[in-house]
């Protein structure tokens, strides 16, 4: 009797098919989760593997399967992924930075603050959206061109307002600024978008206020189904410079000025729970989505305390975390992010 070769596939969520096999060639299994082929030609038998193909018998947007491949003595086994396309989301890019960025903010019992940071966007950048998140007890109504002021009932804290106002972000990204923040001849955005648009799997990037780059690394262990895992931040922690970019560095997150990628912080999102205490948390419950980077040539202001604010001692209550806020947004890291210890360093 000639020599024969066999080869087998199995599979477990879909089923295998291959072409009409040519002459001398059996197959058995054709359109099952088996599939058994054999022939004297091992270049036949080979031919034909190359035209097996797989299809899903299993609805799901992010699974896999594993495919056990047999040949006398040996064996193999080798992942499916099974995946629903994205359907993709374009932007009108336009011509102007206006139709790239949109910048927002959010305020709360600061409009002598506001005012300022808006007179000094207009300076540099004239038509430019700019939008507003306002939980202020009496609201002052803001105007002017391109401008979308947001009330909030009030007192709903920091994140909230961080979630409304990128809700309303119709730009392919936004610009983050504090309402104290002042623009300055080196608050380019260009350069942020430049940096943005060349490395697209970049989803924010951080720049330096009054000079400050502040940044930081998270390194977060896992740890048992019953006890959780470790988080431990970093001041200062970076990775590697960013290709083409050698002034600008991979980290886990960055300073309250930033430009970001509207709808990879939209999946993300700010949890309202914290009110007063936040801003690092946004990256940590970003870790693992969020691909982040600081480049510190692109800086803004930040105003001097002048003691015009008519609200600035009703602020400082607000603004001042207790020991009750921190000990919350602790308790709420342990259980949400199932954690047994933080470390901040």
């Amino acid at each position: 009797l000639p020599l024969t070769y066999q080869v087998s596939l199995n599979v477990s969520k879909g089923i295998l098919s291959t072409e009409i096999p040519a002459e001398g060639v059996t197959v058995q299994g054709d359109g099952q989760t088996s599939l058994i082929m054999e022939s004297s030609s091992l270049l036949t038998l080979n031919d034909l593997l190359a035209k097996v193909s797989y299809t899903s018998t299993v609805y799901h947007i992010h699974t896999g399967d594993l495919a056990s491949f047999k040949f006398e003595n040996h064996e193999a086994v080798f992942p499916i992924t099974i995946k629903q396309p994205h359907v993709p989301v374009l932007y009108d890019m336009g011509k102007d930075i206006s139709s790239h960025v949109t910048i927002i903010t959010k305020t709360f019992l600061r409009y002598t603050e506001l005012k300022v940071l808006l007179n000094s966007i207009r300076q540099f950048y004239s038509n430019i959206e700019v939008i507003i998140a306002d939980d202020s007890f009496e609201p002052e109504h803001i105007t002017g061109e391109h401008i979308r002021h947001y009330i909030m009932p009030p007192a709903q804290g920091w994140f909230a307002g961080r979630n409304l106002a990128v809700s309303q972000v119709t730009t392919k990204y936004f610009l983050w600024v504090d309402d104290d923040f002042v623009f300055t001849e080196n608050t380019k955005i260009e350069k942020m978008v430049e940096v943005m648009e060349a490395v697209p799997e970049l989803d924010v990037v951080g720049g330096s206020v009054q000079g400050n780059q502040f940044y930081f690394s998270i390194l977060y262990e896992q740890g048992e189904e019953m006890e959780g895992g470790c988080l431990y931040r970093k001041s200062k922690g970076k990775f590697h410079s960013l290709p083409g970019y050698p002034e600008c560095y991979l980290a886990s997150g960055v300073v309250n000025f930033f430009l970001a990628r509207t709808d990879a912080v939209q999946r993300v999102g700010f949890d309202p729970k914290l009110q007063r205490v936040a801003h690092s948390e946004f990256f940590m419950d970003g870790l693992g989505s969020l691909m982040v980077a600081t480049c510190g040539q692109v800086s803004i202001g930040h105003q001097p305390k002048t003691g015009k604010n008519p609200d600035a001692a009703r602020y400082a209550k607000f603004r001042a975390s207790s020991r009750s806020d921190n000990t919350f947004k602790l308790l709420l890291h342990f259980f949400k992010n199932h954690l047994k210890c933080i470390r901040y360093g």
